[in-house]
């Protein structure tokens, strides 16, 4: 697995939630590409400020989850930046806070045209997969990306 840089770190005014180490509520995710498995993925250790009900880690959390690595893996996988168009998350099980890191994983699903379906998964600290969802990005062409949304190029991540 390669370790993926974070080339919006170097931003003064970077302050994403999911991403940014500044981020003082943030949840500071890194992500690691799986050349073998053509996925990009992140682990995180929950604790209770994120749950919903006690002991189980809020949905709203999870799909923020899924999103964050659904973005990633556009950057990745697809080597451009996009938007979030829509989220299909489907809840299997509660995800507990007591059983450790969770593994967010995400894969390409299919492309059409500019919508491009990236497949997440959420996996315990056990192993169980808990939450799976499929993440519909709209993609920008990489010269768009670059020029309007100041993405830095796929190189940048690896």
């Amino acid at each position: 697995m390669i370790k993926v840089k974070n080339p919006y770190e170097q931003l003064p005014e970077h302050g994403c939630f999911c991403c940014s180490s500044k981020n003082p509520i943030g949840l500071k995710l890194d992500f690691w590409f799986n050349e073998d498995e053509n996925s990009v993925e992140t682990r995180w250790n929950p604790d209770r400020n994120y749950q919903g009900y006690q002991g189980v880690l809020h949905g709203g959390i999870q799909s923020t989850l899924m999103d964050e690595v659904a973005s990633w893996s556009i950057y990745i996988l697809v080597g451009t930046a996009g938007v979030t168009h829509s989220m299909e998350i489907f809840y299997k099980k509660p995800l507990l806070i007591d059983k450790g890191e969770v593994i967010v994983r995400g894969k390409i699903l299919k492309k059409e045209k500019r919508i491009v379906t990236v497949y997440v998964e959420i996996i315990d600290g056990k192993g169980e997969t808990c939450t799976t969802g499929n993440i519909h990005y709209f993609t920008f062409p990489v010269e768009i990306a670059k020029s309007k949304y100041g993405f830095p190029g796929r190189e940048a991540f690896l």
